[in-house]
């Protein structure tokens, strides 16, 4: 039988949207054995569960009724104009029209209308509309969207509904029962049942996107996406964004984003209109058999320090190469997906408290995280960040920023992530902010020239018209 991670197929949730994979991690993960407005009304509350409510006895009710009406309907909607059918365009019609593109759920996160869904739902849309659980129906703003956490904020003007709470999802359990709330198959106010099958879950270690998602076995299908997952108090802790299946409907494995993360984005998109992403500054990976056979490692479980970024707080701080991150603040760090899950909760400029081991003793100290700088090139989808000095140095180039990531499935992810730009119409660049002065003064009809350095030290010109 192949091997069972190879069958899996990673199917985001939107009804009648084809998706590509996007790629981005905070802190770059590499193999272990080798030396990534103003704010509104958005309530916070700590998970308050207890009890014994695992027997059959389970009642579900409440947190049913609590949460159902907190739930909309989003249907992305294109405008285009122009004749639509043969038959407009002898008679000369050109009233155009509208066509739905996709549909998906999103959740009530404030009284005065703000609602979160997943970015998938809502990309490209002329128009979104949104269906409250009363059939009441409202043209949505975009407020802000983050495409690499899958996470978008939109708001209507409403007030007085009903919402849902956040809770706080590093105080999930396994075991602990969920709901799913959402509109599988445009089938409306579905809600469904499971556990907490895992956390910090990574579909992909080494595609360089920040997962950290709450593994459930709630039955998610297409249309359940950007919908609520919550614990028996109607507390939100996660936001339905994928399932991994061959047939692109539900079979046991569901994934949801941390409502600890979708808030630090819904407040980050409010108060500064974009994501602010903190870094340690490291290069590494879960400890695993190899690392443990090769490093003689007294400990099976933590992220090996590989390598520290010049410059950042995790240098400033102490860290060094061949230290092993055990806890981060009270959160404990078994795997790279516990670190990366864990930080993007926070802030540039936040600190955290590492604990990590050292030829076997204990240590802590304080990390001021660093600011983690992007620019996506919107006209080639391609997202751009700031370059190391070891990355420049280990391509023999001076300057240059670095392709983190493709945002379109037509391109060829495997040969351009870590490639270095050197040039952008002939103009050299050095850093994220050159790349976004050039493009602020170009005529968007223009052709776009860059220069780009390959992982073998080649130098490329490639023109996109």
């Amino acid at each position: 039988m192949k091997n069972l991670s190879k069958l899996l197929l990673v199917s985001i949730l939107g009804g009648a949207l084809t998706l590509g994979s996007y790629k981005m991690f905070f802190e770059e993960e590499i193999p272990a054995g080798l030396p990534p407005v103003s704010k509104t009304s958005v309530e916070a509350i700590p998970a308050t569960y207890s009890g014994n409510i695992y027997g059959t006895n389970a009642d579900f009710t409440e947190a049913a009724e609590n949460t159902v009406n907190g739930v909309v309907h989003v249907k992305n909607v294109a405008v285009f104009k122009g004749p639509r059918t043969i038959r407009d365009l002898m008679y000369g019609n050109n009233s155009g029209g509208k066509a739905l593109q996709g549909a998906g759920s999103g959740v009530i996160i404030s009284p005065d209308g703000y609602i979160v869904t997943n970015n998938h739902v809502i990309r490209e849309a002329n128009e979104v509309e949104v269906t409250l659980n009363n059939n009441k129906t409202y043209q949505a703003e975009i407020i802000g969207t983050d495409e690499t956490s899958d996470i978008a904020l939109l708001k209507i003007d409403a007030e007085g509904l009903d919402y849902i709470p956040f809770g706080d999802s590093d105080n999930v359990k396994l075991g602990e029962w969920v709901l799913a709330v959402g509109n599988p198959f445009n089938l409306k106010s579905t809600v469904t049942a499971g556990i907490i099958s895992a956390t910090a879950r990574d579909l992909n270690t080494y595609d360089a996107t920040p997962q950290s998602f709450i593994q459930t076995d709630a039955a998610i299908n297409p249309g359940n996406s950007g919908g609520a997952l919550v614990n028996i108090n109607g507390e939100l802790v996660g936001i339905n964004t994928a399932i991994t299946s061959q047939t692109g409907s539900y079979v046991g494995y569901a994934f949801a984003v941390p409502s600890n993360n979708t808030r630090k984005i819904v407040e980050d998109i409010m108060e500064y209109g974009d994501v602010q992403k903190g870094i340690l500054g490291i290069r590494g990976g879960s400890v695993d058999q190899r690392a443990i056979e090769e490093l003689d490692l007294k400990t099976s479980q933590g992220v090996l320090v590989a390598e520290v970024t010049s410059g950042s707080g995790a240098e400033k701080a102490g860290l060094k190469e061949g230290d092993i991150i055990k806890k981060i603040d009270d959160i404990n760090i078994n795997k790279f997906s516990d670190l990366t899950g864990y930080i993007y909760t926070k802030r540039p400029e936040d600190e955290v408290l590492v604990t990590f081991l050292r030829e076997g003793n204990e240590s802590q100290v304080k990390v001021k995280l660093s600011k983690f700088e992007t620019y996506v090139i919107s006209p080639i989808k391609i997202e751009v960040a700031n370059a190391t000095d070891e990355d420049l140095k280990a391509l023999n180039v001076e300057n240059g920023v670095k392709i983190h990531r493709t945002l379109s499935p037509k391109l060829p992810a495997e040969e351009l992530v870590g490639t270095i730009i050197t040039a952008i119409d002939n103009k050299r660049v050095s850093n994220v902010g050159d790349v976004e002065r050039i493009f602020r003064n170009k005529n968007p009809k223009e052709d776009i020239v860059i220069t780009i350095v390959d992982r073998n030290g080649q130098k490329q010109r490639i023109v996109w018209r």
